[in-house]
């Protein structure tokens, strides 16, 4: 409690490990609450929890508790998870992706992640993960970083093609960026030009200074 009570005025930190994915990982009281961060961004709650619920917001919290399945791709601390289940009340179904094993410790030993009801989490690449589910979902959400680098297979035809094949109708996509250089946003705008009609398309840029937020849904044919 007064570890909690002291990063009112400094943020302290009691975990930290290196991971050979995501390279340093700490965990840090800030503000009165805990959040992940990796060595020059935060991953999981803080700002980050910030980002995604704007984008859940966005899509509608009622809307999103009609929905039946829900797949996360990148689920760090699980601070996307906890806004689904404890805030928006979703009751359905929710399977998160995670590549490295060390960040799914931490979420189960100071997030709370694994006693999260209705949450299972694979340990999978999630390029290998779309590739391989049989199931479709009402909402997929994409959140894949390496402390600030993005994996281009998530701009890539194939990875997006799979995406939206896996989408249901009515169903939505948010997908988080990182802007940091003018070629971020060169290639945001391409992304977004690999929607057709069949696609309502919106982008959020500047949330919380580099962050830019996709809101893509998958209208009826």
């Amino acid at each position: 409690m007064f570890k909690r009570l002291l990063s009112y005025f400094i943020p302290i930190n009691i975990y930290k490990r290196n991971s050979g994915i995501s390279k340093t990982l700490e965990v840090t009281w800030n503000n009165g609450q805990l959040v992940l961060d990796s060595k020059r961004t935060n991953y999981s709650y803080g700002s980050l929890q910030r980002i995604l619920r704007k984008g859940l917001h966005y899509i509608g919290f009622e809307r999103i508790r009609r929905f039946e399945n829900i797949l996360v791709l990148g689920v760090a601390g699980g601070s996307v998870i906890k806004t689904l289940v404890n805030e928006i009340q979703f009751k359905g179904k929710i399977t998160g992706v995670e590549l490295d094993p060390e960040v799914i410790e931490i979420a189960n030993n100071y997030f709370g992640l694994a006693d999260t009801p209705g949450v299972t989490i694979v340990n999978d690449d999630a390029f290998e993960f779309v590739l391989k589910t049989k199931e479709k979902y009402d909402l997929i959400i994409i959140d894949i970083f390496q402390d600030t680098f993005m994996p281009n297979f998530l701009f890539e035809e194939f990875f997006i093609n799979r995406i939206n094949f896996l989408l249901n109708v009515n169903g939505f996509i948010l997908f988080n960026t990182m802007t940091l250089s003018k070629k971020d946003k060169e290639r945001n705008e391409v992304y977004r030009s690999c929607f057709n009609d069949n696609y309502s398309v919106r982008m959020y840029p500047k949330v919380e200074d580099h962050n830019e937020l996709f809101t893509i849904k998958k209208l009826g044919q």
